[in-house]
């Protein structure tokens, strides 16, 4: 299994032949709307040409439900399981694409698709149906948080084998800041925690996070355990 960390809370999970994009923002959309966030790192264009099996979309906000990326995913042409919490599945589906499943993927949904079961868990975030997602790969489970604020509901979702964790650090826009994060890693017990939300909007360092089993993820790289 390869994880790439494709930007802002962006993965790609290439799983056998099984490509899982989460959340991808490969633009300048938000830009749009919110100058003052411009995307500070280029679009590595190879990323759009992934021919993905699987799309989550954990809230519908545009860095993470982002339509400028996801055109190049869903199509008339592409056959595509989409899982997305209710308010960013109204949205995608709009993409529309007879081959296409889009699926309502809100808290306590769990979808098994060949030996991968996702798993939507509780995420306290500024849209009301946020979600965070376990992946059940090979018996070892990944858990990527969605944009969230430390939260006692959360923990009542998670098992207590978590191989790794990947969750914002910004502190900006609902989402932990560095303590609570440190927070958040400590109470799960994830044997690694990678770092998200960093690098797009801000000038984060992620290396002044004090938590000792974290893994700093390089842009368009493997994630090395």
């Amino acid at each position: 299994m390869k994880i790439t960390w494709i930007g802002q809370a962006g993965l790609l999970f290439e799983v056998g032949e099984k490509k899982i994009i989460i959340d991808p923002y490969l633009s300048n959309s938000v830009a749009k709307i919110q100058p003052q966030n411009f995307r500070r790192q280029p679009v590595d264009e190879r990323f759009l040409k992934i021919r993905p099996d699987i799309i989550i979309l954990t809230h519908n906000h545009a860095d993470h439900t982002d339509k400028e990326t996801l055109k190049h995913y869903l199509g008339e042409d592409t056959s595509v399981v989409v899982l997305a919490s209710y308010n960013a599945w109204k949205e995608v589906r709009q993409f529309g694409g007879a081959n296409n499943n889009y699926v309502m993927f809100n808290c306590g949904t769990v979808w098994t698709e060949g030996d991968i079961a996702f798993e939507a868990i509780p995420a306290e975030h500024s849209d009301d149906f946020a979600i965070g997602v376990i992946l059940n790969i090979d018996k070892k489970h990944y858990y990527i948080t969605g944009d969230t604020l430390y939260n006692h509901k959360i923990f009542e979702s998670l098992p207590n084998d978590i191989e790794a964790v990947f969750l914002p650090i910004n502190g900006k826009g609902n989402n932990m800041n560095f303590r609570d994060a440190k927070r958040f890693v400590e109470r799960i017990n994830a044997k690694y925690c990678i770092p998200m939300h960093i690098g797009m909007f801000d000038d984060i360092k992620p290396e002044e996070w004090q938590v000792e089993n974290k893994r700093i993820p390089k842009l368009y790289q493997s994630i090395k355990f």
